[in-house]
């Protein structure tokens, strides 16, 4: 088994375990919806944040970052992101934290899968991933914030500002289960100064979004807790990012009031699949917007209502069925 990275995607490479396992993720840019209590559709992917190897800036990270190993990506303040997945027929179980918070239970980092409640998701079956699982059928977004100003969900439940960032574990299904069937895919699409702890980033809770988490139809003991394997993604803030990398700075996201004003798509993902309820952990964590009005902090259109005009079904299962009719 190993993890590299392949045209900024996290490849978990298992196929010395399966010929068919390989499972990979990238974080997708993409709009930063309006925190403003009500539930919106999903935002496009606008294209894939670059990712890079710890290692080959060690000498221009915190010590910590370093012991961490992993990966970096840069983001904005306030800008939000999703992780999009890959794993072609072969099922893997996920384990998401940000800042060592369960982004499905909003319990602090535990080793293994656990049930009771229900810390990871299914892949395939779940497409993508924009937030934290705040109630059944709707996330708050993830979105950038640097760390030490109290915004990031470590933060809210901790009290700390240690971690931020992202980490992944990935465990395959039993390689004697495995029984390959047809799926369905489905995307929408200077000087050199080490820098100090202000330049981490963590995720903050952001607006609602309709997406839903899917339960896991297979028995606990179906996945192969011997074999995960486990990454730290370092989220590094955009303005750091030509003095870390020498590498030109990323482009400033675009907004969502700009995007709906051009008349562009937003989307509705719908599969048959049972979901899980949501965390009441996270739901009780303060969002984006209400930490900038406890705070007096000024975040251009947090709030502001977007008009939506075009959004496009996507997924599989009734909804997306064709009807034929008399001729």
């Amino acid at each position: 088994m190993a993890i590299h990275l392949e045209d900024d995607q996290l490849v978990f490479d298992f196929t010395a375990y399966h010929p068919e396992a390989r499972f990979s993720f990238e974080f997708q840019r993409t709009l930063r919806i309006p925190d403003n209590g009500e539930d919106h559709w999903l935002p496009p992917g606008l294209g894939r944040f670059p990712m890079r190897h710890v290692e080959e800036y060690e000498e221009r990270l915190p010590a910590s970052w370093v012991n961490r190993g992993g990966v970096l990506f840069p983001m904005y303040q306030a800008e939000a992101m999703w992780l999009s997945f890959h794993a072609g027929d072969y099922p893997f179980a996920v384990k998401v934290a940000s800042g060592k918070i369960n982004v499905v239970t909003g319990e602090s980092w535990s080793v293994g899968l656990n049930r009771d409640p229900r810390d990871y998701l299914v892949v395939p079956g779940q497409p993508w991933l924009d937030g934290y699982c705040v109630e059944k059928g709707v996330i708050r977004q993830f979105v950038a914030m640097p760390l030490g100003q109290g915004y990031t969900a470590e933060e809210q439940l901790t009290g700390e500002a240690t971690w931020g960032g992202l980490q992944v574990v990935v465990y395959p299904l039993k390689k004697e289960l495995f029984r390959p069937k047809p799926t369905f895919h489905t995307s929408y699409s200077a000087g050199i100064a080490c820098m100090d702890k202000r330049s981490g980033m963590g995720l903050a809770p952001g607006g609602r979004m309709r997406q839903e988490v899917y339960e896991d139809d297979r028995a606990l003991s179906d996945w192969d807790q011997r074999k995960g394997e486990r990454c730290f993604i370092a989220i590094l803030n955009s303005e750091d990012w030509l003095a870390v990398t020498d590498e030109p700075l990323p482009t400033r996201p675009v907004s969502a009031k700009d995007y709906a004003k051009a008349g562009l798509p937003w989307f509705d993902y719908y599969a048959d699949r049972p979901a899980v309820s949501g965390a009441p952990t996270l739901r009780s964590l303060k969002s984006l917007a209400a930490m900038s009005d406890e705070k007096g902090d000024a975040i251009p259109e947090l709030k502001d209502s977007v008009p939506i005009t075009r959004v496009l079904k996507l997924g599989n299962g009734r909804r997306g069925a064709v009807r034929v009719g008399d001729f």
